[in-house]
């Protein structure tokens, strides 16, 4: 079993269920800079062992692995930390804020030998799992295009004083996973415009960036996609449309993969249209906390998988170099929402020295 450390306890509280249901890891250490927090995840999980100090889990030779969930701008200093005392890392999304620091992590980790993996869990809830695999089996023909969209009501979040903060935006904390699942199937993505503003409801609020976007995507072979996001009005019920979705549509069939809903439908080749939805078992694995808040099922699954790709030393995906790929295109989307105009993600890569990132991509395999 790898042992593990967890630094940040608010979205790694996830995580620490996760470890606990795990037969992979075994969970050594939790640690996170408010003391009260650290104890009242202890008490939760009837797990007492916490530091404040993040040096005490580098420092521990017992620790394999370092779960990273503190805030996105400390994600790049701690997961150097990480490597440079031989710790492989899981660091949630977005992976860095500042793509100044990429190249040093890629070299450190290329000097280290030790794997980096992106916590982009969208990927790892069932229906996506599902429509992968039915993607990768052939099931639908050749991609032509894909739509993704996550519509939620966080009004809540205008009550928060950090999301009215200027450094607080929609598009890395909430847009980013349909933007994955567009990168998922077409890596390559060459091009970038959209719209955003912020809806009445933001404005009142005091919130001082985009809560409502819409953009398109164009891959290098010329393949286009679309997403949108918007954060802070009411939705439609459930049973009419998923909070986030992502629907393929291929030559010969399409899916669409609804994320809190579990559920997933398909037509085929033979134009056959099949809906799956998961019962109660698989509703507890993912959905383990109250209001499906902290979705600890899909933490354990990428948790696993990435625990495979040590013990079998494959590359678990996204990795390092996906990851700061992904951010690039999010910063391309941010200026374009600047400019209003298009935005190659090579003029991105190019102003930080990572011409080597350009068209590449490799799509993770479904977890079984």
């Amino acid at each position: 079993m790898l042992r593990l450390g967890i630094l940040g306890l608010g979205e790694g509280r996830s995580t620490i269920s996760a470890a606990l249901a795990s037969r992979k890891y075994e969970l050594k250490t939790i640690c996170d800079r408010n003391e009260e927090l650290c104890r009242q995840r202890a008490k939760e999980f009837d797990f007492p062992h916490y530091t404040t100090v993040y040096r005490d889990m580098l420092d521990d030779n017992d620790i394999d692995v370092i779960a990273i969930y503190t805030p996105d701008h400390l994600h790049a200093a701690h997961v150097k930390e990480a490597l440079l005392h031989g710790k492989h890392v899981v660091c949630t999304k977005p992976l860095i804020d500042d793509l100044s620091k990429a190249k040093e992590l890629l070299d450190l980790q290329q000097q280290t030998g030790k794997k980096v993996f992106v916590g982009q869990s969208s990927r790892f809830f069932e229906p996506a799992k599902r429509q992968r695999k039915d993607y990768e089996a052939g099931l639908l023909g050749e991609l032509i295009t894909i739509e993704s969209h996550y519509h939620a009501d966080h009004r809540w979040f205008l009550e928060k004083p950090w999301a009215l903060e200027s450094s607080f935006k929609w598009l890395y904390g909430g847009l980013s996973h349909p933007v994955d699942f567009i990168r998922w199937y077409l890596p390559n993505i060459d091009e970038v415009m959209g719209y955003g503003m912020i809806s009445a409801n933001g404005r009142k609020a005091g919130l001082k960036n985009e809560d409502t976007m819409h953009f398109v995507f164009r891959a290098t072979d010329g393949r286009i996609a679309r997403v949108s996001g918007a954060f802070t009005g009411p939705i439609q019920p459930a049973q009419r449309d998923s909070g986030m979705t992502c629907i393929l549509r291929c030559t010969e069939g399409a899916s669409q993969a609804d994320y809190h809903e579990l559920r997933y439908s398909v037509t085929d080749k033979k134009g056959e249209e099949k809906v799956v939805t998961w019962g109660d078992a698989k509703l507890k694995h993912y959905f383990r906390f109250e209001g499906q808040s902290h979705h600890a099922g899909e933490y354990q699954n990428y948790l696993d998988y990435f625990a495979d790709s040590i013990e079998k030393d494959f590359t678990a995906f996204p990795d390092l170099k996906e990851g700061i790929g992904t951010i690039a295109l999010l910063q391309a989307l941010d200026r374009s929402l600047k400019t209003g105009k298009p935005v190659t993600v090579a003029e991105i890569l190019n102003e930080f020295g990572l011409n080597d990132l350009i068209n590449t991509g490799k799509a993770l395999r479904p977890v079984e």
